[in-house]
């Protein structure tokens, strides 16, 4: 019975791999491939890594393919989409691995607008495919993913899901992550999607403040009956602000007695060369299996989960 459900579950794996894959295909995207093993594996202050220790050099396995992708950007390729194992640490239960699959993909000329829309279009597609609709089983709460989703800024979630104004949150991050977690998140994306958009600017990670509101960032996540599948940007290309960003992440990580990993800078000079304007999204592969299939946990969608190594 169990070897009949792995089956099915791996085999619908492998069609919703074919089905992105398709997806950017006919967008005309180039499917790149960027190492896993890198001299920094990012700094966001909530993400910590796994260290190689036989190396010359400190060496890291990627939480992202992000820099070495935005590297490319700088080489002239306008449309590029990995799919990839990333690994963090210290994550594992019913929505996380340790180690997982990302697609990300970057495309310039765009911003947060036209990365929504792509992912819309990207999950409808996957959905359709497999099952021949829109709708999909998600965690027990069928869910319509045609487009259009739901667009619901932070500030609005806050004040409609936890009753209570951002301003009061805000700048205590965890008061903000605790309501985040406990309130609104649960709340998103039932019946249809959600594409929750415009963080704050102190959150902005590797996205660039809104143009017409500085107190905001391009940044948005898509959730599908609570939970969250992807986190995309407008991306920030400006490195004298991104290296500022840098520092004060491993002051942070300092702060908290956490590994301070080493700013890339051959990614900053790639900001330095010339990046266009672009867009990107990183969207988490075995949660979308997850949707499109109802399974209940990511252990049932990954071949052989960290519990069983």
């Amino acid at each position: 019975m169990q070897g009949t459900r792995t089956a099915f579950f791996l085999g619908q794996r492998a069609r919703v791999l074919r089905a992105i894959r398709s997806y950017f295909d006919a967008c005309d995207f180039v499917e790149v491939d960027t190492p896993l093993m890198v001299p920094s594996p990012g700094l966001d202050v909530h993400l910590d890594a796994f260290e190689i220790k036989d190396t010359r050099a400190p060496r890291y396995l990627i939480t992202s393919p992000e820099y070495q992708m935005k590297r490319l950007l700088a080489e002239g390729m306008p449309r590029i989409v990995q799919l990839c194992h990333c690994f963090r640490r210290n994550e594992e239960g019913s929505r996380h691995q340790p180690e997982f699959m990302m697609a990300e993909w970057y495309r310039t000329s765009a911003g947060i607008e036209e990365m929504m829309c792509d992912t819309e279009a990207l999950v409808e597609h996957v959905a359709r495919t497999l099952l021949g609709t829109a709708v999909i089983p998600a965690m027990g709460n069928a869910v319509d993913v045609g487009a259009p989703w739901e667009r619901l800024t932070v500030r609005d979630a806050f004040m409609r899901y936890a009753n209570v104004s951002l301003d009061d949150v805000l700048p205590s991050e965890e008061k903000f992550y605790e309501l985040l977690v406990d309130k609104v998140e649960p709340m998103l994306g039932l019946g249809k999607p959600t594409l929750l958009y415009a963080y704050p600017a102190s959150m902005a990670s590797l996205a660039r403040l809104t143009p017409n509101d500085p107190t905001t960032a391009e940044r948005f996540e898509a959730y599908i009956d609570g939970v969250e599948l992807c986190n995309g940007f407008g991306e920030l290309t400006d490195p004298r602000e991104q290296r500022a960003r840098f520092e004060q992440d491993q002051a942070q990580r300092r702060k908290l007695s956490k590994p301070v990993y080493p700013i890339d800078e051959e990614f900053l000079s790639a900001l330095d060369r010339g990046i266009p304007a672009s867009g990107g999204n990183a969207l988490g592969v075995d949660r979308l299996v997850m949707l499109i299939t109802g399974a209940t946990s990511i252990e049932d969608v990954v071949s052989i989960p960290a519990s069983r190594l």
